[in-house]
């Protein structure tokens, strides 16, 4: 589909899935526009599009620049949140709970402003933990507001993803804004930082950390899914889901830590003399991957990237990009702030 003639605010714009989506929008021939507080954003993510991009820094939390960034916009993908991996919801929960203020506020704003698409990035931390201690691929459905018990959310985050969920349904119940959203599983990718899994066990490895810790047991798995492919769910969802029915974009297959710290070994030609396995460390639940049936009947949406190929574009990326004595000496911190 063509964005030709469209406005497009993209909150978020300059993170990890935010910049890249960016970037598949001006491909797309959008007028986009970036809001972003740069807290964990890098404006140095947005330079292949710089010239072509609006960016407006400031905070989605305060009403009046809200207000601005949605001014004279057609479609709305809200991307900004205060998120990290693993140790960092785990670590500032308080901080991730002002997801629902700031969802709230972008909400509202783009509705009184006019905006006739929102797409919400949400996330499987919404589905219930006590159903992820096993292996069954989770579906939409298995989150619900009409039963009693029907949401049991992952963490201060995963309510903060859900309560936005709810707060985009009852918009368009209320105003009629077409609305989806998106519930993004494990994303990985050129430009993540190392709070995430992926680049964590990266960075170890670049930085030669021996003994390698891996936190957890490292039998925990996820459906890790190359960003692209959630670039990809966005902009189906964005185009094709009017009533913010939720959607799953995440692989089906289980891939433990432990297989992904061994590729990572293989492709870099490099291999620690001992392995740590440290579990006082947080792993959040045991295993998780995705149902993408919805996605595929709703969008015609399925992962084209496997996990080798995703990969190898994410550790080039790094090695290219990284400095390997300022990752050795700053390790620790990496792994736990954004």
């Amino acid at each position: 589909m063509s964005y030709d003639g469209d406005t497009v605010l993209v909150t978020g714009g300059a993170s990890f899935i935010g910049s890249h989506l960016v970037e598949e929008l001006v491909a797309r021939g959008a007028d986009v526009r970036v809001a972003d507080d740069f807290s964990s954003g890098e404006r140095s993510n947005l330079d292949g599009v710089a010239d072509n991009v609006e960016i407006l820094e400031g905070n989605l939390k305060h009403w009046d620049f809200a207000d601005e960034a949605s001014e004279g916009i057609d479609r709305l993908f809200h991307l900004a949140a205060d998120h990290g991996g693993r140790g960092y919801i785990s670590n500032y929960p308080a901080n991730c709970a002002t997801n629902m203020a700031l969802d709230n506020i972008v909400f509202e704003t783009a509705v009184e402003n006019g905006v006739e698409k929102i797409t919400f990035a949400s996330s499987a931390c919404t589905y219930p933990t006590d159903i992820q201690q096993e292996r069954q691929r989770l579906a939409e459905d298995m989150v619900s507001f009409e039963e009693r018990g029907g949401a049991y959310a992952d963490e201060a985050y995963g309510w903060a993803k859900l309560m936005g969920e709810r707060s985009l349904q009852a918009f368009h119940d209320q105003h009629g804004v077409d609305a989806s959203s998106v519930r993004i599983f494990t994303a990985y990718g050129p430009r993540e930082n190392e709070t995430h899994a992926i680049v964590a066990l990266i960075a170890k490895a670049f930085a030669g950390q021996d003994p390698y810790q891996i936190w957890g047991d490292g039998e925990q798995t996820r459906n890790f899914t190359y960003v692209d492919d959630i670039v990809s769910a966005l902009v189906l969802a964005n185009e094709k889901i009017t009533d913010a029915t939720p959607v799953n974009a995440g692989i089906r297959e289980y891939i433990s830590i432990n297989d992904v710290a061994e590729a990572i070994f293989e492709y870099m030609d490099w291999e620690p003399e001992e392995i740590n396995h440290m579990t006082d460390k947080p792993v959040g639940v045991r295993h998780r991957a995705a149902d993408t049936t919805r996605a595929e009947e709703l969008l015609g949406w399925e992962p084209k990237y496997s996990l080798d190929d995703g990969m190898a574009e994410t550790i080039d990326w790094y090695v290219e990009n990284r400095d390997e004595g300022y990752i050795r000496e700053n390790l620790e911190t990496l792994l736990h702030e954004r």
